[in-house]
């Protein structure tokens, strides 16, 4: 296409997606009782003290997702930073499909979706 930078967008993306994981494993990992239940309205309020060091542990999770992407992100050699990136890119859009699954369909749209969208852009601009 014509006057669209399909790596550069791949790569805002990537940065997004990072950030978004970066957030969700700070307020797992440090706000679940206030952030928690702003983010998972639909579960009980009393969950949230009761499951603090859960959440502590899958924020875990998250900080690597976004340290992966990041790292991709650094790398100078177009072929290794889109391996690195489309490993990350896949782990997130598993996480988001199980999400999906065994939480709230939203998760898929707001993980797997942009995941997806970033490992195309990225692949078909090496194409290009």
């Amino acid at each position: 296409m014509k006057g669209f930078d399909m790596l550069l967008f791949a790569r805002l993306l990537i940065a997004l997606i990072a950030a978004l994981h970066a957030y969700i494993a700070y307020f797992e990992m440090f706000a679940w009782e206030t952030t928690g239940p702003r983010v998972f309205s639909t579960f009980p309020p009393d969950l949230f003290a009761q499951t603090t060091s859960l959440a502590a542990n899958q924020g875990i999770y998250n900080a690597f997702l976004a340290a992966g992407l990041v790292w991709a992100l650094t790398i100078g050699d177009g072929r290794w930073q889109r391996n690195i990136a489309t490993c990350f890119l896949l782990f997130v859009m598993v996480a988001g499909i199980v999400g999906a699954i065994t939480v709230s369909p939203r998760i898929a749209l707001i993980q797997t979706v942009p995941a997806l969208i970033a490992a195309v852009l990225l692949w078909r601009s090496a194409r290009a």
